[in-house]
């Protein structure tokens, strides 16, 4: 009989650093998309932090915990991270399992804006895009959850059949600011 192996998005990937940046693959975890119910949207964050101690965020907000978090991931709807939603939260809201859907890829490094510059079309500036900012865009040609927890970190979140192409262009960029920074 076949034994099958959970493999994660990007097949373990050792961490990348290139010029003071590093690219590594977050751990998995569950990730639920959660879509308040019309008219719900308040009864649902209340029922969010009296069950997981987080409120449904701001648009182009995410609030962590811990190993918790959540992200706004787009229009009156939020990405719960880290731990399966309580099953009272389905009075409120829709609930869907999205953890096989994406994969987390971590950047970190003093040059990290400036190699998501190069594939991201939003403004990730301190000022536009300080730390607890969740922002929908593009890496390149992929749809992307972009997540800002502080500092010189991001969490880019994509789907998880293009974890290799994201690895891929990530890593041209880091390649591409080390270039031009040793110049």
């Amino acid at each position: 009989m076949a034994e099958l192996m959970a493999k994660s998005p990007a097949h373990g990937l050792t961490p990348v650093a290139v010029g003071g940046v590093t690219l590594s693959e977050a751990p998995m975890r569950p990730v639920w998309a959660v879509m308040p119910w019309r008219g719900k949207g308040a009864a649902l964050s209340r029922a969010l932090e009296q069950a997981h101690g987080l409120g449904f965020p701001e648009p182009g907000a995410m609030i962590t915990s811990g190993q918790l978090g959540i992200a706004w991931s787009g229009l009156d709807q939020a990405f719960l991270m880290g731990v399966e939603p309580d099953a009272a939260l389905a009075e409120h809201a829709a609930l869907t399992d999205q953890s096989d859907a994406w994969t987390q890829l971590v950047l970190e490094g003093a040059a990290v804006r400036d190699v998501l510059a190069r594939w991201v079309p939003v403004d990730l500036s301190p000022a536009a895009c300080p730390p607890g900012s969740a922002r929908r865009s593009l890496v390149g040609h992929m749809s992307a959850l972009i997540l800002h927890p502080g500092g010189d970190r991001f969490e880019v979140l994509v789907f998880r059949s293009m974890a290799g192409t994201a690895v891929h262009e990530l890593t041209r960029a880091m390649r591409a600011v080390a270039a031009r920074e040793a110049l």
